[in-house]
């Protein structure tokens, strides 16, 4: 199968070492369903079109068929070929012979490659909705069942405020919910048929390119033949779209490794996703959590060689754009193993509920509150920022906190303070006061909780 099928005004052989370089069947191997599927499509129009005849369309299309169903169980080796087009186009000759060198009319590399592309980006966007929306749901029941745990929320990595372990969940959910959307707009963009457009200027042949589109699953075609087969700006969107989840991922992740870390012990990580230290067995590593933070870089990585192949290419097609299928298939392959193993990490880990609440009650998060229970009573509020300032300069100074300080103590600062001040200063009060939408009172969560769960659904 070393004949190249291109090979017709060329004398010499070409060099095996530029042979190996220009070869990219090593890793678009794995569209072969696409490319074979976007054969039967086009075959098929052929034959509607009368420009094969219907008899050779039906054998094409027969052996098509046959040759995927072979690769797929292992009696093809995909091999020996420049890239995947070949390779099944040259099978497919040497099994039927003549009649599967019609098959490539009407057609050219150029737009069988744009819409294999298109095709399996299309199939791995729904394939990482899908897991999104699982992550969501897995994120949804973890919060419901811990609407009432209580933890501190954090600025600069700092204790700032009071919150419930729920309405932490749903931060994420948020997050998660934004890339959903993403792939779901992202989707729609990919979603055009880009073949007929030949090498870049179409074909004389009278092909009809709506039903090639629609026979593939595709909503419309590609307006542009130039555009259709030097595109790939929904590669690039792809490739944003994994990149903007996997910060996420790595977010959620590095907030995981500070609190199952000694100095935390806000969680505890299950055996199943932990490891241990080869030289120090006290140790439980979470090497899964730091590999998802570590295989954002690889995301990013992929994003930015594709955005610098991309910006000085002139149209219409050029080679360089063969670089994008390794960094379309790193990246599919990243995503989807780290969706997976946070979905499935999430329920094993075990939160240490008093540990929260007792790192709560600590690092005055109750400030804020204070300076508003003063200014409720007509104290300007810079003043009262002043004024509690000092009050936790003083708690850090005696070793007191809000809740320790007696009424003397808070009077010291002013003869404003009643006993009232501490049920304003416990926990439970500072998160139920905060009865707005989004805020983490327990029935804004629950609300929250439902919307996720419509929103997903709808």
């Amino acid at each position: 199968m070393g004949t190249k099928l291109w090979k017709g005004r060329f004398v010499a052989n070409l060099n095996p070492q530029a042979d190996d370089f220009n070869s990219s069947l090593r890793f678009d191997k794995k569209m072969y369903v696409e490319d074979i599927d976007g054969s039967i499509a086009h075959c098929s129009m052929l034959s509607k079109q009368k420009i094969i005849p219907s008899k050779d369309a039906n054998k094409i299309i027969s052996e098509l068929k046959k040759i995927k169903s072979d690769i797929a169980s292992g009696v093809l080796e995909i091999s020996d070929a420049e890239d995947i087009h070949m390779y099944v186009e040259t099978v497919l000759t040497k099994r039927i012979g003549d009649v599967g060198k019609k098959l490539h009319t009407g057609r050219s590399r150029n737009d069988q490659v744009a819409v294999d592309t298109r095709l399996f980006i299309k199939k791995s966007e729904q394939e990482i909705i899908n897991k999104l929306i699982a992550l969501i749901k897995t994120i949804n029941a973890l919060a419901e069942a811990n609407l009432d745990v209580i933890m501190p929320a954090f600025t600069h990595l700092q204790k700032a405020q009071p919150t419930t372990l729920a309405h932490w969940l749903m931060a994420y959910n948020e997050m998660f919910y934004r890339d959903l959307q993403r792939f779901k707009s992202s989707l729609k963009r990919t979603d055009y048929c880009p073949l007929g457009a030949g090498a870049l200027c179409g074909t004389t042949y009278n092909i009809d390119r709506k039903y090639t589109a629609e026979l593939l699953g595709f909503k419309d075609i590609t307006p542009n033949s130039l555009d259709a087969v030097s595109d790939r700006d929904y590669v690039l969107e792809y490739l944003f779209d994994i990149s903007t989840t996997m910060m996420h991922l790595s977010r959620l992740n590095e907030e995981i490794i500070l609190f199952v870390s000694n100095d935390y012990q806000y969680a505890v990580l299950s055996d199943e996703f932990s490891t241990g230290s080869s030289i120090m067995p006290q140790k439980k590593n979470p090497d899964i959590n730091e590999l998802i933070r570590g295989k954002t870089g690889r995301a990013y990585g992929n994003l930015f060689a594709l955005m610098t192949v991309m910006k000085a290419q002139p149209l219409a097609y050029n080679k360089d754009m063969q670089e994008d299928k390794e960094t379309i298939f790193d990246s599919q392959d990243t995503i989807n193993v780290c969706l997976d193993l946070i979905n499935k990490f999430l329920p094993s880990m075990k939160f240490n509920k008093q540990i929260l609440l007792e790192k709560a009650n600590k690092g005055h998060m109750a400030a804020t509150d204070v300076a508003d229970y003063l200014a409720k009573k007509n104290v300007p509020f810079r003043d009262a920022y002043q004024l509690v300032g000092q009050i936790v300069l003083y708690c850090e100074e005696n070793k007191k906190t809000f809740a320790t300080m007696t009424i003397e103590d808070y009077r010291k600062f002013s003869p404003l303070f009643n006993d009232d001040i501490f049920n304003v200063i416990s926990l439970q009060t500072l998160i139920d006061a905060r009865d707005v939408i989004g805020g983490p009172a327990k029935k804004q969560v629950q609300n929250e909780i439902a919307r996720m769960k419509k929103k997903i659904s709808d």
